[in-house]
């Protein structure tokens, strides 16, 4: 170990991983660590014993629940958009031949108290039972209005520069009123919150097209894809990416101590007695708690049952998105369901969360209007974890720290922690300009 690495990455949490993969591309030497035995830090995925080991303490669970090993519980699921970044880092990097992705069913939203396909063009807004005729109307506009937008033809934009008007301002262009902005902001551009509503409108816009543009890719009934067997397949993935580029992965290493120099630069990382040394280091907030500060935590509520959600169309694999107004909270709320149709579960059997920013101290409590739209559950599991983003400088310690997952069942605000980490680590943009449809094969090929 008593070598020189350009960065040594520690944690193989998704994060990690990707950077790894990423900066290994680039044909930086890498070495990557994790204390754990295992791949994927918090991102881990479970089997039923090990789930029931670390939720209720044995590994016994109940033999109704079927096979231990037919479950793949990703502790941080999130669904990929097809055309979104994170595919387009493993077309980008060729992870894509490690992995099998299938279409996720459905993409919902709740509003006054029901769940409701999300409409998606000017088509689906025509038929959406979440507005009436004339608002019916006025949405088709916008979504045309959308579909139509290209920056480069002056002609599409309709007198706006969307870099400068907000989107509040667009939107009341069209009149929409504000329970239509609901699901439009936050189950279509998947904004967290409204603050958006007061930001330039391109953003927005973008987001909009690229839901739209991923729902077309696959003609299926979502913008999502997720990988057979479940995000456990994705560390090993960069893994195996890595390797082939000759980075280095240790599992089970103790210790994983970052070394700094006089000026309080990182130089290397000590483990079992030995020092690898490094120009950078790249980790998960617990690898450098001196240098992180908790930002909020995260509820959630993991479920088997024996049934989809109800109200979604019998979907097998589904995302319903509760956005904050509905609920009366500061944040939106998330649900996520996946089956055997992707290999997560024994036949049967589906797996949900219930995902929150926690705004109380009771998860329970706080997640009861998502648990109440799963019907019936076989078991559930309440859990929460805090979130911590770094407070270095970058540039004066030469450490690299990621933020923690957030509790939104899609990959985009991941992502988009990656990307601002590599280029603060290479000091260039990562060019995500990929051809989009090397990635079709494996995902049609398991439609």
């Amino acid at each position: 170990m008593d070598e020189e690495y350009d960065v040594i990455v520690l944690g193989t949490g998704l994060k990690e991983c990707i950077l790894s993969g990423l900066l290994s591309v680039d044909r930086l030497k890498v070495l990557h660590m994790d204390r754990n035995d295992y791949y994927g830090g918090e991102s881990t995925s479970l089997n039923l014993n090990q789930l029931w080991k670390r939720f209720r303490g044995d590994d016994k669970p109940p033999e109704t629940l079927g096979s231990s090993r037919d479950y793949n519980v990703d502790m941080i699921p999130k669904f990929a958009m097809a055309n979104g970044g994170l595919v387009r880092i493993l077309i980008h990097t060729d992870v894509t031949k490690y992995l099998n992705f299938k279409a996720v069913d459905g993409s919902f939203v709740y509003n006054k108290g029901k769940i409701h396909k999300v409409p998606s063009n000017d088509v689906e807004a025509l038929k959406s039972p979440l507005m009436g005729l004339f608002e019916k109307r006025r949405a088709r506009k916008f979504f045309i209005y959308v579909q139509d937008y290209d920056e480069n033809d002056p002609k599409s934009h309709e007198g706006l520069d969307l870099n400068k008007v907000t989107a509040k301002e667009v939107i009341s262009k069209y009149g929409l009123d504000d329970n239509t902005i609901d699901f439009i902001g936050h189950a279509l551009a998947l904004h967290l919150d409204d603050s958006y509503l007061d930001q330039p409108a391109m953003g927005f816009v973008k987001r909009m097209k690229l839901y739209a543009e991923s729902l077309a890719r696959f003609q299926g009934g979502s913008p999502y894809i997720y990988p057979l067997y479940g995000l456990g397949e994705l560390p090993q993935a960069f893994a195996r990416l890595s390797a082939v580029y000759g980075g280095t992965y240790m599992l089970n290493k103790e210790g994983c101590k970052v070394e700094f120099d006089e000026s309080g630069k990182a130089i290397g990382v000590t483990s079992e007695g030995e020092t690898a040394k490094c120009k950078k280091v790249v980790c998960d907030p617990s690898y450098l708690s001196d240098k992180v500060k908790k930002i909020g935590k995260v509820a959630r509520a993991i479920c088997i049952m024996n049934h989809p959600i109800p109200n979604t169309s019998d979907s097998h694999s589904v995302q319903v998105i509760l956005p904050q107004k509905q609920l009366g909270r500061k944040s939106d709320m998330y649900l996520f369901c996946c089956s055997y149709s992707h290999n997560v579960a024994p036949k049967g059997k589906y797996i949900a969360f219930v995902t929150a920013e926690s705004e109380t101290d009771n998860p329970e409590q706080e997640l009861k209007a998502g648990v109440d739209l799963l019907g019936p559950v076989e078991e559930i599991f309440f859990d929460s974890y805090d979130r911590y983003e770094p407070t270095n400088e970058s540039v004066d310690d030469n450490c690299f720290i990621s933020t923690s997952y957030d509790a939104t069942t899609h990959f985009e605000t991941t992502v988009a922690d990656v990307t601002a980490m590599y280029s603060r680590i290479t000091g260039k943009p990562l060019d995500l300009s990929v051809d989009l449809s090397a990635a079709s094969a494996s995902a049609d090929g398991e439609e």
